[in-house]
């Protein structure tokens, strides 16, 4: 029988012989592969914490101590481990557990983790909240390296600096974002785990190991080249006693350092090393593939179940470096993100031109700005659901001065799997109240490429916003060329209603038309285009041939595309009966996008039923 078998909580795995850990991790870590290699999901983050977060429920008492994660994508030994292991092998399936942390799912969860930089704030939150109602637990926040460069993680650190309360920060350092890491921070973790810098700590080691009773073996630790203690500069001028790095992959030092420094008071980090995509081959010669990925084979690694169609993120990607080819100034920004949005080929074609700020959209929308202001024609490629951390930024430093910056919002609608701290449908009803900003969603593939090229034609600020996954397998057109601004196109035309959709519900708008023909219902579909400016004209025409109205999106109904449509026949005295199909006020959980999209009445076929009832 495997041990893990027997872990049923952490208080059956503090019972344990220290001894055992190795094995019980090698476990843990097989049956991470075993299941996600089946289920897809973020791979190489949880395999590089197995060690950590093994040392963390055995040391901390939880979960009346409270373990908080920064991005949930390294916590599946943790869901292993609280409780989780029967229902594991339903992760990320519709019903099944959750790929990130969620209160809900478990009293161990202590708070949500989808989007970065998180945990800071949320753990100094509860620690002080222990200290008001006079507790004794202890507040742990496990942040990775990449959520250090949010500029939120640094407001909550000088804030704790501040307060001091009790409270251990972990530092998962993995030398990785998704990506690779990059930045200042970057360069500073590096130094930290250099010999000349480690060596200049000994002389601080060997004090504090004199503080505990420890023998020999302990002592020497302190002498390797991962020593336990380092003065790290940032870190102690933020009011926060800084010490490592250590090895986070050896559970015998895990568990002996956390053991030895959980006491300790005040704010304290500690600085732990893991590998990205340890002990799985494929995953630590290639972290970046392996971050997140959907079924491969388990023994060789390679992916199963590609589809031949293009994505909608390599269309933007080839459309992008046809553009800059021509245009010298097109210049392209990213959050922590070059090969999920697509960047990475921009990059190593233009890497003059191509930036990667780190996991920081605010800075990334001003910094595009900035650019903007001297003739460059930034281009801000984030998903959708990361756009939202950003708006103040397009608002204030970007609409207010109407300057020329396109953002490429990857991933827009359900993105199924992640799950609802990653569905881009919000950014219709966000952006929308924006002066000076247009907002445009394709159809298909080659309908973003003459978008991508009408954005930048614009000279004004743009949002094109477009799906996760496989495109329409279309037949692309050699020259791109600029579109109508605000104009909407007949995809046909029908007596008795129309179907007015955007973005990739068009061509399911079209297929629901068929399925009305069948039924005796003449339905015609326009293809919007752009969600601002609204195309009235077409609106009228279709009022003209019939009052019968429905709007399609892949949005919050909410202040999105249809109360567009609504606020427009309103305006202009249209008088016309209007159905509004979109996300309504809930929150979409996980599963496949078209399990999703037919839950939500948003599929060909739903979307003919909720016609058919209304207009009969």
């Amino acid at each position: 029988m495997k041990i893990l078998d027997s872990i049923k909580s952490p208080e059956q795995l503090r019972l344990m012989d220290a001894a055992l850990l190795p094995q019980l991790c090698d476990e843990i870590r097989h049956t991470i592969i075993s299941t996600i290699s089946k289920t897809g999901g973020h791979l190489g983050s949880s395999l590089g914490a197995v060690e950590l977060i093994t040392a963390l429920h055995y040391v901390f008492n939880t979960p009346e101590d409270k373990i908080v994660f920064d991005t949930g994508h390294q916590a599946y030994a943790h869901k292993i481990l609280t409780g989780r292991l029967s229902k594991f092998n339903t992760i990320r399936k519709k019903g099944g557990l959750s790929g990130f942390l969620k209160i809900y799912e478990s009293p161990y969860d202590t708070f949500g983790a989808g989007h970065a930089s998180t945990a800071l704030s949320a753990a100094l939150g509860m620690a002080m909240a222990r200290d008001q109602k006079k507790e004794n637990h202890k507040v742990v926040a496990v942040v990775s390296d990449g959520c250090m460069t949010g500029g939120l993680a640094y407001e909550a650190l000088q804030n704790a600096g501040q307060l001091k309360p009790n409270m251990l920060v972990v530092l998962n350092d993995n030398q990785m974002f998704i990506s690779k890491r990059v930045g200042a921070l970057g360069s500073f973790l590096t130094k930290l785990l250099t010999a000349k810098y480690v060596a200049a700590a000994e002389t601080e080691a060997t004090k504090f190991m004199s503080n505990f009773e420890i023998g020999n073996n302990a002592l020497k630790l302190a002498y390797r080249a991962r020593s336990i203690l380092f003065s790290g500069a940032l870190f102690a001028e933020l009011g926060f006693r800084y010490y490592g790095p250590v090895n986070g992959n050896d559970i015998a030092e895990m568990t002996d350092v956390l053991s030895k420094i959980k006491d300790i008071p005040g704010p304290v980090i500690l600085h732990v090393v893991t590998k990205k995509g340890k002990g799985y081959p494929p995953a630590e010669e290639k972290p970046t593939k392996y971050h997140g990925l959907g079924i491969f084979d388990a023994e060789t690694g390679e992916t199963i179940g590609k589809s031949d169609k293009i994505t909608y993120t390599k269309a933007f990607s080839d459309a992008l470096l046809k553009l800059a080819k021509e245009d010298k100034n097109i210049t392209a920004i990213t959050a922590a993100m070059p090969e999920g949005t697509g960047l990475n080929a921009f990059r190593d074609a233009h890497p003059d031109r191509y930036y990667d700020v780190g996991i920081a959209e605010e800075h990334a929308a001003t910094f595009a700005a900035g650019l903007a202001t001297q003739g460059i024609k930034p281009i801000v490629a984030l998903y959708s659901s990361f756009s939202q951390r950003c708006y103040d930024q397009i608002q204030q430093d970007i609409c207010l001065q109407n300057l020329p910056v396109v953002f490429a919002l990857d991933r827009a609608g359900l993105v199924g799997e992640d799950g609802p701290t990653h569905h881009g449908v919000f950014d219709l009803s966000l952006f929308r109240n924006i002066p000076n900003l247009i907002i445009a969603a394709p159809a298909d593939e080659n309908e973003l490429q003459h978008l991508l090229k009408t954005a930048f034609d614009a000279n004004k600020p743009f949002i094109l916003r477009y799906p996760r996954g496989s495109a329409e397998g279309v037949a692309m057109d050699k020259e791109m060329k600029v579109l109508p601004i605000g104009k909407g196109h007949w995809m046909k035309k029908g007596k008795d209603l129309t179907i007015l959709a955007i973005g990739n519900r068009v061509y399911p708008a079209l297929k629901a038309a068929e399925i009305l023909k069948e039924q005796g219902i003449n339905a015609g579909v326009i293809n919007m285009r752009f969600a601002k400016p609204l195309d009235v004209k077409i609106i009228k025409e279709a009022v003209k041939i019939s009052p019968n109205l429905v709007s399609v999106e892949d949005n919050v109904l909410a202040g999105g595309f249809g109360s567009a449509i609504a606020e427009a026949l309103a305006d202009n005295g249209l008088k016309a009966d209007l159905l509004r199909l979109g996300v309504k006020d809930n929150f979409v959980e996980h599963g496949k996008q078209a399990e999703l999209y037919e839950d939500i009445g948003l599929s060909a076929q739903e979307i003919a039923k909720a016609a058919a009832k209304k207009f009969k």
